[in-house]
């Protein structure tokens, strides 16, 4: 999925790029049923990737609950990491009747959403792909998530949905001491405005950008305007 991106970055940045345990090309063997119930599993498997390679100045580009996979990291290590670019992020999708946090969903939506899972997670996957990719114009884009989708084996796609839609990594985001560019797409059905503002608000070194592009997968949909975003970020703070 981050194919698109690659080649802006490529002459002046070495690259990384993984598979979570479960999904693309991942040993399935490794997937941990009680290890990956939260995101802390994933970010453990992050710093463990870093530690492997021993990666320093990390600027870290991840893409919605990735980005919030990418926050615990830098919180639990903040030595490792130079910046995170963190896009279509997201610290919670249901709202918070409590405190009046708008997150998009209620708690009733996600459950119904999941229920559909179950039942048949390939109509799930054909009909949850176009939502989250928006840009009707261009159908060959969900298309491709939702192959994207339908790789991955649905008893470990419905744990990870669960996992994603009720986590909540808004007590994280004070601890976070590392700079961050956030990018906020248009007409995003899973990460409104209002969680943007939120987001950069509460994240003490952050940079919020507004993107033209509409959708939840900017790196797919508008690589170009993703790219010269995080380039220019990058730029300012060289």
């Amino acid at each position: 999925m981050w194919r698109k991106l690659l080649p802006y970055f490529v002459d002046d940045y070495r690259l990384v790029l993984f598979d979570h345990v479960g999904a693309g090309d991942s040993d399935i063997s490794a997937y941990d049923w009680e290890k990956y119930g939260s995101l802390d599993g994933y970010a453990s498997d992050l710093l463990e990737i870093c530690a492997a390679l021993d990666l320093e100045d990390v600027i870290l580009v991840g893409h919605s609950v990735s980005t919030m996979i990418a926050v615990i990291a830098a919180v639990q290590d903040p030595h490792r990491f130079a910046h995170l670019i963190l896009l279509a992020p997201s610290p919670r999708h249901t709202d918070d009747p409590y405190d009046g946090y708008v997150g998009g969903f209620s708690r009733e939506d996600i459950e119904g959403m999941l229920a559909s899972l179950d039942s048949n997670y390939f109509a799930w996957a054909a009909a949850v792909a176009p939502m989250v990719m928006g840009n009707p114009q261009e159908p060959e884009l969900a298309e491709d998530l939702r192959v994207s989708f339908c790789r991955t084996n649905p008893s470990i796609a419905r744990h990870f949905a669960g996992v994603t839609f009720f986590s909540d990594t808004r007590p994280k985001l004070t601890k976070l001491r590392t700079n961050c560019l956030i990018l906020q797409c248009s007409n995003d059905r899973l990460a409104p405005p209002e969680v943007g503002a939120y987001l950069h608000k509460n994240v003490e070194h952050s940079t919020l950008v507004q993107l033209q592009a509409t959708g939840h997968c900017p790196h797919v949909s508008a690589p170009e305007e993703t790219a010269r975003a995080i380039l220019r970020y990058l730029d300012t703070r060289s």
